[in-house]
């Protein structure tokens, strides 16, 4: 018996193991708790991953919060008997695996009661619904937990796609290196897209008008938007504010980071 479940992270704006050939690294004890990583969640852990190895999907990093949160909901799943993804007073997948610390864009969530490891690891790879969370290429981290109960196993493992915990100064590198190879001077203090960050629209006050503002909020700090990619295309700005700030409380369960770029 098994539920698959999904959450992804809300857009708006413009918004492991490995088995090639290398010994099985995996913690012995999980960062959050300090428990002993249960044998049977290193089982699901390696059938995950040889199933992604086999399909091209990249491997499964283990997550200590995520363990954690999957832990918990397992020992409400055990508690209750039925299996369901949220159990009354309880918090939905994401609201619970943010609170265990864990940061993320996506996160996904199977469940199953069976006899062994193997059997559970079977009937996710069965179920079209499972099946696809287990190899969904865009996650890359997991946390699962094991719980015996009534003569079987109850299992969770919440696969996510993992976002860094990065600090402002830290996002504003990350934008400025995709800024550079335009050519464009980057001005080496952020204090004025910081305040225009925060803001919803306009800058500060007494502040020189940009040639060009953009505020945007994403998960993912690899590519700049388009909009803001023409733009320095252009060659008509000679240089660029950047600036990051706290995304507020748009959504406090996946983690974004918000950033102001500002030309001039």
């Amino acid at each position: 018996m098994n539920i698959p479940g999904k959450y992804y992270v809300p857009c708006w704006a413009l918004l492991f193991v490995s088995f090639a050939g290398s010994a099985i690294a995996f913690p012995q004890r999980t960062a959050a708790t300090s428990e002993a990583v249960q044998p049977e969640a290193v089982q699901l852990l390696a059938l995950a991953n040889q199933a992604r190895a086999t399909a091209g999907a990249g491997p499964l990093h283990w997550d200590g919060s995520l363990a954690v949160a999957a832990r918990k909901h397992c020992l409400r799943m055990a508690a209750e008997g039925p299996l369901a993804h949220r159990y009354p007073g309880e918090l939905d997948l994401a609201e619970r695996a943010g609170q265990a610390g864990a940061r993320f864009s996506l996160i996904e969530e199977n469940i199953a009661i069976g006899p062994t490891p193997s059997d559970i690891h079977e009937q996710w790879m069965y179920s079209p619904g499972h099946r696809t969370n287990l190899l969904n290429p865009a996650v890359d981290r997991v946390g699962i937990a094991v719980v015996a109960s009534r003569g079987v196993l109850y299992a969770t493992a919440d696969y996510a796609k993992g976002v860094q915990d990065l600090s402002a100064s830290e996002v504003e590198a990350r934008v400025a290196a995709l800024i550079r190879p335009s050519g464009l001077p980057i001005s080496s203090d952020p204090r004025l897209a910081r305040a225009a960050c925060a803001m919803a629209s306009g800058i500060p006050e007494g502040a020189a008008r940009p040639g060009f503002i953009m505020r945007w909020q994403d998960s993912d700090l690899s590519k700049l938007p388009d909009v803001l990619a023409q733009r320095l295309a252009s060659g008509q700005y000679h240089q660029a504010v950047i600036g990051s700030c706290n995304p507020g409380n748009v959504n406090d369960t996946f983690t974004t980071y918000r950033i102001a770029v500002l030309l001039y």
